[in-house]
């Protein structure tokens, strides 16, 4: 797996070759293939395999290989919270400093950033509204001045052509003002300024956020759980469970990671090309999209 996030000790390493092969014979003498125990804990085969051969680069965190092994053992018909409990998943992670984000102020953040993103959308709505309706209202014509009854009707009489026998010039017509021009009205009212990124768990999952090159989140997300960041460039996010979260790009449809027990790293950019999140995690998201493995 590239760029690891954690650092594994080697008793982790160790262990898991011990578990797997322990695992591994258990089921070949149960006569039990790997697809029968993925379709029971919903764990992809390539994980599976990799944990009885040990191959610890090609698994998540260890807190979630842990929750595999027991899945697994759960599966052929051992214990699996002993199994489990015998696979260390301390790492050395470690934990960011209590800063602001934990305040009151830091946790209303995003909410005032989208009620002044509203505000400008509907301002912009407004003025194109105001536009068009003004475009749209008919021109009254100008009052005619009554003429008086010594005054011949110009617009009846013969027109008497003045030429150089009395010395005046023939006088040109005056040009008529042009109407004025409205704006050209592009496709979009705003360019997009931000980029901003919702995640909803159905699962529990550790996830890092990255914000304009900064760390702003770092840690594990219960079940249920509903988070949003917004970055003025670039915004990095990193799960080790992508099937236990849905994203939503700009407040629009949320699509799923991933597949359950995979880890997916996304980027989200502010370009044309993040207009829209595409059904595919693997797929190119915004300016750049990279998955883990």
């Amino acid at each position: 797996m590239t760029n690891q996030m954690v650092q594994i000790n080697p008793e982790q390493a160790i262990r898991l070759k011990e578990l797997g092969y322990q695992l591994q014979q258990f089921r070949q003498k149960q006569r039990i293939s790997l697809d029968v125990v993925a379709k029971k804990t919903l764990i992809p085969v390539r994980l599976l395999a990799a944990i009885e051969t040990g191959n610890i680069e090609q698994l998540p965190e260890p807190v979630y290989v842990q929750g595999f092994i027991r899945r697994y053992a759960d599966a052929i018909g051992i214990d699996g919270i002993e199994l489990a409990n015998a696979f260390p998943a301390q790492t050395d992670l470690r934990l960011p400093k209590a800063s602001w984000r934990g305040t009151v102020q830091a946790q209303l953040r995003p909410l005032h950033l989208y009620l002044i993103y509203m505000v400008l959308v509907i301002s912009a709505v407004s003025g194109l509204s105001y536009l068009l309706n003004r475009s749209s209202t008919p021109q009254m014509p100008a009052a005619q001045v009554p003429q008086s009854p010594g005054q011949p009707n110009v617009a009846n009489s013969p027109a008497v052509p003045l030429g150089p026998q009395n010395g005046l010039p023939i006088a040109q017509p005056s040009a008529l003002p042009s109407p004025l021009s409205l704006p050209s009205q592009t496709a979009t009212a705003l360019s997009q300024k931000s980029v901003r990124v919702g995640v909803m768990m159905t699962a529990q999952s550790w996830v890092r956020i990255v914000v304009d090159g900064k760390t702003e989140f770092e840690g594990v997300l219960p079940e249920g759980t509903n988070r949003a960041w917004e970055a003025n460039k670039q915004l990095i996010l990193r799960a080790g469970n992508a099937g236990g979260i849905m994203v939503s790009l700009n407040d629009g449809a949320a699509k799923r990671l991933g597949e359950p027990g995979a880890v997916e790293e996304v980027t989200f950019g502010t370009d044309a090309k993040a207009a829209q999140l595409q059904a595919s995690p693997a797929e190119t998201l915004t300016a750049s999209s990279s998955s883990a493995f």
